[in-house]
Parts: structure tokens; C-alpha cells; sequence
């Protein structure tokens, strides 16, 4: 806290407002992050509740996960026209409700349909945390500002295991959702009286957009996501592929001559805002592929209990909450792609090293190492890549901005769960812990190489002199020093 303190304390624009936002932003971030993970460790306690079939738990998580990952474009557009406080309380509101039915839910359709408003809720509110707070924090800041947000979703995936473990096993699994609703109830009237209001200017709702991209997503979402259920030459998941590529070109296709489009196509002619999605994309693949994985290791192979797992990953999931904020900050003075490069190389060390001796007894003391690494990793690339993306783009397309680079991770943390796990069934098997343990090592090195991909993608982001040079020729075309 003495960092942020100092931070706010030095911010020209340290308005109470900006406290207040950044305070705000974040415990919502938190609470929708923090909800995902713990809901994975009460699924066995689910089932028994609710005589639920795999499938069915299979649905728990995938219906929050389809909405949120489909509808993330659609909440930053909404934002952007109907004023971002105003669909930010919305997207609260529309959580703390849903949560609410989940922990009332007395059977299986119930829940799962509890978690597709979940869902909803969440893609309204994660691009607008993201949104703004950029408008809050003065440009000079912002790198700082965004470190903290990296840092609140990294305790979210540091602590929902432990949160989710404690919580079902001293009341019951309807408590994961309960815990969301005081949240809520005192965040909603905070954000509608303290947060500033503000829209995209001359903003009109893309229909046509909206129409081709939410059909678009979901095609290749659920192909993703079901793609190890049913196979993935399955007539059902080709089609599904077929359908979503297809929208999704007819979206791009639009978008090109859309008169204001939800996504403009030029965002991906700046090679900082196309690189930096290319290496966010690589590290979700790559880093929640593993984690998936991981977790079900320790519970599966050792015999370890849900809190016991979550303890043992904590050198990992804890460490961007450390040292996400001093990235971001970093980024404000050395740039971004340093920090960003030298991230994802860690992680793909970690990974390769974990790969190497990963075995049914491995001892927890050879794994601290690896887990720190990564966890360092990750945090090096949260908030830079941030700061990045918003940074290619004008003020005023933060929102816009702020849709694109949440949807691009989100997917690539969908596909590297449903790739690793489709690599891991082709190798191994839950049957023993040698089986499970085969199937887990034959899947790190796809995580790794992923992961490679991505910090040879990192060198592609410009420094930070020629970021700086390109702001400042912008700034001189916007006020009409220069012409085009």
C-alpha cells in the first residue's frame, strides 16, 4: 500500500475521484475474477449436492465461461454509448443478482443458468474496470494505476482456490456465491455516486457489428470448449468452427466500412496494439492451459485437499499481486516491451523446467523455483501489456480498445485450456497417477512453445522512445500541427 499511497500522492489528478475509481475498479475486478476460480473447487460438492452428472458440471463452468468470453465486446460497446458508469453498475448489479440465484439454486439447470448471468454481468463489468480507470489516471500515471489492477486480479487468482476450499468445507458450496452479494450491494451506489460518467464521443451502438460478432465468438468458443467432449474432427465442433470463422470474417468485413464501428480495423495496423494482443493472447493460452492442469495434479495425483492444492500454488498465483504494481510502474519509465519480453521468457522457462521434472511423487521443495518464476512472469506482462495496448490508441477509444484486448485473452486462456486438456486425454488419463502424470508432462511443452511464441512476439512492440515520438505526432495532427 506505501506504493500506491506514494503513487496517489504524486498523481496531479489525485481527486477523490481518482481514489475512489481506483477502488472501486478494483474490487469489482476482483470479486468476477475471484468468483471464476472458486467455482472450480466446489464442483465435487456441487455434484453430491445436486445429483449432477459430468456434463452438467461440465456446464457450470462453461455457460459462465461462453457468456463472458461472447459478450466482452458487447459490454465495452454498450459503455462506450450509453455512458460507462451507468453500464458498469449495470454489469454490477446484473452479477450480484446472479449470484444470488446461484446460491438459492436447487438443481443443475437452475445453477447453470445463474452462471450464463454470471457471465453476462462479468463482460459488462471487466473491459470498463479497464476503461475507467485509463480515464481517471493521468497517461504519465497510468502504468502505476494499472500495476494495481494487475495486482487485485492477481490476489483473485491467488486466493480463489483457498477461498473456494475454506468456504465449502467449513459451510457449504452455496457460500462461493453468497459472497458476492454484500460486495455488490455496496458497490453498485458507490459507483453511481462516485465514479465520473463519460462515453465515447458521438457514439452509435454498431447493431450490424454486435449482430456478427456475439454469433462469431460463440462458434469458436463452444467449439473450443467442447472440442475434447466430442471430438475434434466431431461434425458438431467442425461446424461450430465453421459458423464462428464465418461471422467472424463478416465482422471484419463490416467493420472495415462500418461508420463507427465498434472495433476499428486500424487498431491492428499499430503494431503496439496487434503485437501486444498476439503475446497477451500466447500467455493465456499458455499460462491457464497449465494452471487447469496443474490444480487437478496436486488433488489428483498427491491426494491433496482443495485447500491444500491452493496453498501449493500460491509461489505462483501470488506472486503478480507483489509485483504486477512495480511493473507497472516500470513500464511508465524503461517501456513496455522489456518488461514484457523478459515475462514471458520466464514462463517459458518455468515451464520447460516443470515439464522436465514433473513426476507422480515430484517433491514440492523442486517446484518453489519454477512457481516463482512463472508467477514473476505473469506479473511482468499483466500490467505493461495493459498500459500498451491502451497507449496505441486515442482517449477517447479506451472503451473500444479495452473490448478487443480483454476478448483476444479471454479466448486464448479458452483455447489453452480446451488444446492442453485435449493433449493431456491423447496421452493420458485419470486412471492412476502415473497415467494422470503422462498425460500432464506430454501437455507442458505445448504450453511452453506457446509461450516462446509469445516473447518473440514481445520484440515485435515498439520502445519506448518510439512510442513516445508516435504519441507526440499524433498529439500534433490532433491539434492540427501537422497535417496527415
Amino acid at each position: 500500500m506505501t506504493i500506491v499511497s506514494r503513487f496517489l500522492h504524486r498523481t496531479p489528478r489525485s481527486t477523490p475521484s481518482v481514489v475512489w475509481t481506483l477502488a472501486i475498479v478494483s474490487l469489482a475486478l476482483f470479486m468476477t475474477t475471484l468468483d471464476n476460480l472458486v467455482v472450480t473447487t466446489a464442483l465435487p460438492s456441487i455434484r453430491r449436492s445436486l445429483g449432477a452428472s459430468i456434463q452438467s458440471l461440465e456446464w457450470t463452468v462453461n455457460a459462465y465461461t461462453l457468456t463472458f468470453a461472447v459478450l466482452l465486446l458487447t459490454g465495452a460497446a454498450l459503455g462506450d454509448r450509453f455512458g460507462r458508469r451507468r453500464v458498469f453498475s449495470i454489469g454490477l448489479a446484473t452479477f450480484t443478482v446472479a449470484s444470488a440465484a446461484a446460491a438459492l439454486s436447487r438443481s443443475m439447470d437452475m445453477l447453470i443458468a445463474a452462471r450464463a448471468v454470471q457471465g453476462f454481468g462479468a463482460a459488462i463489468v471487466l473491459p470498463l474496470t479497464l476503461t475507467l480507470l485509463s480515464e481517471a489516471v493521468q497517461p504519465a500515471r497510468r502504468g502505476m494505476a494499472l500495476g494495481v489492477w494487475g495486482g487485485v486480479s492477481g490476489l483473485g487468482v491467488a486466493i480463489g482456490p483457498l477461498v473456494g476450499g475454506a468456504v465449502v468445507t467449513g459451510i457449504s458450496w452455496h457460500w462461493i456465491f453468497w459472497l458476492n452479494v454484500p460486495i455488490g450491494l455496496v458497490l453498485v451506489p458507490l459507483a453511481l455516486t462516485q465514479l465520473t460518467e463519460s462515453r465515447r464521443p458521438a457514439a452509435q451502438l454498431d447493431l450490424r457489428g454486435l449482430a456478427l460478432v456475439g454469433p462469431g465468438l460463440l462458434g469458436v468458443t463452444y467449439g473450443a470448449v467442447r472440442g475434447q467432449a466430442l471430438g475434434w474432427t466431431s461434425t458438431t465442433i467442425l461446424a461450430s468452427f465453421a459458423f464462428g470463422i464465418g461471422f467472424l470474417i463478416a465482422f471484419v468485413a463490416w467493420e472495415l466500412r462500418a461508420a463507427d464501428p465498434m472495433i476499428p480495423m486500424r487498431f491492428f495496423r499499430s503494431r503496439q496494439f496487434a503485437a501486444t494482443n498476439g503475446l497477451s493472447f500466447a500467455m493465456f493460452f499458455g499460462v491457464f492451459g497449465v494452471i487447469f492442469l496443474l490444480a487437478q495434479f496436486f488433488q489428483t495425483v498427491q491426494g491433496y485437499s482443495p485447500v491444500q492444492a491452493g496453498l501449493r500454488t500460491l509461489p505462483w498465483t501470488a506472486m503478480p499481486m507483489f509485483v504486477a504494481p512495480i511493473a507497472g510502474m516500470l513500464s511508465d519509465r524503461v517501456g513496455t516491451r522489456p518488461l514484457m519480453f523478459v515475462g514471458l521468457v520466464l514462463q517459458t522457462i518455468a515451464v520447460a523446467w516443470m515439464a522436465a521434472i514433473f513426476t507422480p511423487d515430484v517433491a514440492y521443495s523442486s517446484l518453489i523455483v519454477p512457481f516463482i518464476l512463472a508467477g514473476t512472469g505473469m506479473a511482468l506482462v499483466f500490467a505493461p501489456a495493459a498500459n500498451a495496448a491502451l497507449g496505441s490508441v486515442q482517449p477517447a477509444e479506451a472503451g473500444q480498445a479495452s473490448g478487443a484486448t480483454n476478448a483476444i485473452r479471454e479466448l486464448g486462456g479458452v483455447f489453452g485450456v480446451a488444446v492442453l486438456a485435449s493433449v493431456f486425454s491423447a496421452h493420458g488419463s485419470y486412471a492412476s497417477p502415473h497415467a494422470y502424470t503422462a498425460g500432464f508432462t506430454a501437455a507442458l511443452p505445448v504450453g511452453a512453445a506457446i509461450l516462446a511464441l509469445g516473447a518473440l512476439v514481445a520484440i515485435l512492440v515498439p520502445g519506448i522512445r518510439a512510442t513516445t515520438t508516435q504519441r507526440e505526432r499524433e498529439g500534433a495532427v490532433a491539434t492540427g500541427i501537422l497535417t496527415a
